[in-house]
């Protein structure tokens, strides 16, 4: 009886010890994860405050906060018709380039991971070996392209080559969902006259829609910031993006430096709020796609 006393006893301490050591394992991860967070938001914070503050408050104390609040920066650069275009190119080129990449990638994905074919494999070697490509890798190269193309200094000439740099990754996450999707649905398709067509646009399109979603804003997002691809290809300051619009800006009011970061402030936003709005959903598609 008292050997069974002892044994429980030891049990109950080794439980404890087991749940203390996760504890602190599990507020070490914690901590460590408050620090990365908080070492990557504070630029953004920095740059959000350096707007609403004077020159002389970021000359006199660089890290202190607005005292007064100026909102006049911000009213200045939405109040001027400048960033208003580069907004509306940004929009045209990430909207243009996730149309095509979601359109192109769902139809190739939709090839290699429901048909059976002699070079398949091969093919998706390929996608997947343009991982390994950035676009830095291929800029010149992309520039002569665009050029015999007749393309420069348009929004052309930066759609085109997003869409295809985006494919690989759209591919590579897009297979895994379309092979998920059971044969038995395809067969009681067919036999409700259903063809290859109409079970692509009225089941596949509908059961791919997370895997859909995930690379639709991981396009956007990637277009909206994309800085390098402009800055070789569009040299007119009316068909500037954001991204080259926020350098042109800081270079001509490069003394005014809250007016700079209310610009830079404004620019990032519609990328931050929309990948904040649909961190879920790209998530939620990359967990399918690994499952799948």
């Amino acid at each position: 009886m008292a050997a069974t006393t002892l044994d429980t006893r030891a049990r109950a301490r080794a439980r404890r010890g087991a749940n203390a050591g996760t504890r602190r394992s599990n507020a070490l991860v914690y901590v460590v994860a408050v620090l990365l967070v908080s070492a990557i938001l504070a630029p953004v914070v920095y740059i959000v405050l350096g707007g609403f503050r004077t020159n002389s408050q970021i000359t006199t104390d660089p890290s202190g906060l607005p005292g007064p609040w100026q909102v006049g920066n911000y009213l200045d650069v939405l109040g001027g018709s400048l960033f208003w275009q580069q907004a509306g190119n940004s929009t045209v080129a990430a909207v243009a380039t996730t149309l095509g990449v979601v359109s192109l990638g769902l139809m190739a994905s939709y090839v290699l991971a429901r048909y059976r074919f002699r070079g398949r494999g091969a093919m998706y070697a390929v996608f997947a070996a343009g991982l390994m490509f950035p676009m830095t890798v291929a800029i010149t190269p992309l520039y002569i392209l665009v050029r015999s193309l007749g393309l420069m200094g348009s929004l052309g000439g930066i759609i085109l080559p997003q869409i295809a740099f985006a494919l690989p990754t759209t591919i590579i996450i897009l297979v895994p969902f379309l092979r998920a999707i059971p044969d038995e649905i395809e067969e009681a398709a067919a036999l409700d006259g259903c063809g290859k067509l109409g079970f692509f646009f009225r089941m596949v399109v509908r059961l791919a829609v997370p895997g859909v979603v995930t690379v639709g804003i991981l396009a956007f997002v990637a277009s909206w910031n994309s800085y390098l691809l402009p800055l070789f290809i569009l040299s007119n300051e009316a068909s500037y993006t954001l991204p080259l619009g926020v350098q042109a800006f800081a270079s001509q009011y490069s003394v005014d430096t809250a007016r700079v970061l209310a610009f830079t402030s404004l620019s990032m936003l519609p990328a931050l709020v929309f990948f904040s709005l649909f961190e879920r959903r790209i998530v939620g598609g990359l967990t399918g796609a690994v499952k799948g």
